[in-house]
């Protein structure tokens, strides 16, 4: 897993969900509240974290793509060694327009593990250092400024 392949891995989880399901994952802020809901129905199926694996990576990645298009961020490499690598307990992270680093994927899981406190909705109308409402703009490929190489 690697910052430059999250678009597609989200990409394939919409086209995976959308086709079967026909659920409106549009990459808006809006689309937030479907996500929030799926991770419900994953809940309440009794599933253990460990079942629902594949899906929650796809669910956190659409996540992180939503902040890419509606936030302004960019998806980041978090190197062996670096300092929040452990604490987000994955290899990727989004960078703010401000310089802040995000973990949509662990937010992902915790919304799975504790319910509906840790809303996807909510987390993202709450972030810091996101782009305003007025400035968005199609998303573009910055180079990864975390840790400066490719994966």
């Amino acid at each position: 897993m690697c910052a430059a392949g999250m678009e597609d891995c989200a990409a394939e989880f919409v086209e995976r969900v959308g086709t079967r399901a026909r659920l409106p994952l549009d990459y808006t802020v809006g689309s937030l509240r479907v996500v929030d809901r799926l991770i419900d129905g994953l809940r309440q199926g009794g599933a253990g974290r460990e079942d629902v694996a594949g899906t929650l990576l796809g669910l956190g990645a659409y996540v992180g793509e939503v902040l890419v298009r509606e936030a302004g961020a960019v998806w980041v490499d978090l190197p062996s060694g670096h300092l929040l690598r452990p604490v987000f307990g994955h290899p990727v992270a989004v960078r703010m327009p401000d310089g802040r680093v995000w973990n949509p994927l662990g937010r992902t899981v915790n919304r799975f593990e504790i319910g509906p406190n840790e809303s996807l909705h909510t987390y993202f109308l709450t972030l810091h250092g996101r782009r305003s409402a007025r400035a968005r703009r199609v998303p573009s490929r910055i180079p990864d400024r975390v840790s400066g190489k490719a994966c």
